[in-house]
């Protein structure tokens, strides 16, 4: 099957000019809509929606300004290219800075134009395909893709979402699991339920049985009062359970049997409670990984793992790298109460052609540096090439940064006890044998915090 012809909207009220324009770019291989007004052209829109606008500027009725702003009100990330007879420098300085993606006078050069027109559609591949700007469909909000493959998983979200069945979300870290977890529940009989949301691997291991299960005043230490857990306040909705590839091994067995049982029993409690939830899980880990070193049980995996949904990583859809980065720039300029609406279109080229390692998460860091740096409406390539490097050693993994820490933690706390294990522990509020355990892991010896003559 041949692939479609990019659909460019062509706007003139000279109608010599639409014909001509006209037959160039179909000789081109270009699809093209051609209207005399900019009121057909948003009719034309409301249509269908096509790949790229070209305007002219002066146009009796509605001019080519007008149209933009109508168009960039709705389509925001559809780019538009204005074509004017009376072009001056501080028109296109202004039209660019208000988001126009190109500005060219007449009469222009055909070659010109047809540059232009590449690359536009280029870095907006797929923007005007239908269901772009998705995050107006109210279940799935904040999902900004113009991919076919995320458009595939959201479809396969949507059908799951209407059974009970558990879900297991698999991706890179940054690619955005937690965003469909609360697409699905927006999808669910349970939307009007909580969505409760643990990182499993962000609660110390000490603290995540009772943060999970709850626990009775007096069941330990510092326990002065009753604490409902998330899985009694998920009761009705959706749990969602992120990273649980790092859920200590002991706790997955309790799960399991909540899971099973539908039953939840707090630390220090004789009774069970009932609950009524649907769990969500995700992980950046292979599981299958970590069943064979058995770090990870196989029956709850089996138990979570009854729908399995698969993120892509960015770099496996370039096509959501602009709508995307256009998302972010309205979100964080809105935020920081900026004046800021467009990338230049070399700062366009610049964000498709980078790696992502770090995902949308990363994008999104990009672009708020960049606007956050931004001294104009537009975001030069400078700032982008800028941001991009600062990011370019990429993001600690979490395990790394988990461990960093702690080992740092119990540095600082043997410098203060000057190798007093039981002070140490005291002060870390951990027994003896779960701190020696905890210094042995990270090759830390006592007396090497030991003040001399001690």
């Amino acid at each position: 099957m041949s692939k479609a012809k990019p659909t460019i909207l062509l706007v003139d009220d000279d109608l010599d000019i639409l014909k001509l324009v006209s037959m160039r770019l179909r000789a081109s291989g270009y699809e093209v809509q051609a209207v005399d007004s900019g009121h057909a052209a948003l009719a034309a829109l409301a249509a269908s929606r096509p790949q790229l606008v070209i305007t002219d500027l002066k146009m009796d009725g509605m001019d080519g300004m007008a149209l933009f702003e109508a168009i960039h009100d709705t389509a925001p990330t559809l780019p538009v290219i204005i074509l004017t007879a009376h072009g001056t420098i501080p028109e296109a300085v202004a039209a660019t800075k208000r988001g126009v993606f190109g500005f060219l006078p007449k009469p222009f050069d055909h070659q010109d134009l047809l540059e232009q027109v590449a690359q536009a559609l280029r870095l907006s591949a797929g923007i005007g395909a239908p269901g772009t700007g998705s995050a107006n469909d109210g279940w799935r909000q904040g999902i900004v893709t113009s991919s076919a493959a995320m458009e595939d998983v959201l479809s396969r979200a949507r059908l799951v979402a209407q059974s009970d069945a558990s879900v297991f979300i698999f991706g890179a870290s940054g690619t955005g699991k937690e965003l469909l977890a609360s697409a699905i529940h927006r999808a669910s009989a349970r939307a009007d339920g909580p969505f409760v949301a643990v990182n499993c691997a962000a609660i110390p291991e000490a603290l995540i049985e009772s943060e999970l299960f709850g626990h009775k005043k007096g069941a330990f230490t510092g326990a002065v009062y009753d604490h409902k857990g998330l899985l009694q306040s998920a009761d009705g909705g959706t749990l969602f359970l992120d990273e649980i590839g790092d859920m200590p091994l002991q706790l997955q067995a309790k799960l399991l049997r909540v899971l099973q049982e539908r039953q939840v029993r707090s630390v220090g409690a004789t009774q069970t409670v009932e609950v009524d939830m649907r769990v969500i899980s995700a992980t950046h880990r292979s599981l299958e990984q970590r069943i064979n070193e058995r770090q990870f049980r196989e029956d709850l995996y089996y138990r979570l793992n009854v729908v399995a949904l698969t993120i892509p990583p960015l770099a496996e859809r370039p096509e959501d790298i602009v709508p995307l980065a256009v998302h972010f720039l309205k979100q964080v300029a809105a935020r920081y109460r900026k004046d800021v609406s467009s990338f230049a279109p070399e700062a366009l080229e610049q964000l498709v052609a980078a790696p992502w390692p770090g995902n949308v998460r990363q994008l999104q860091n990009v672009v708020e540096q960049t606007v956050a740096l931004a001294t104009n409406g537009v975001i030069p390539a400078s700032l982008v090439q800028s941001a991009l490097n600062d990011q370019s050693s990429g993001l600690t993994p979490l395990d790394q940064a988990k461990r960093a820490f702690e080992r740092d933690y119990l540095v600082r706390i043997l410098k203060i006890t000057q190798g007093n294990v039981a002070q140490a522990a005291k002060l870390a509020q951990r027994n003896r044998t779960e701190f020696y355990k905890l210094i042995e892991r990270h090759g830390l010896e006592p007396g090497m915090f030991k003040a001399e003559g001690v």
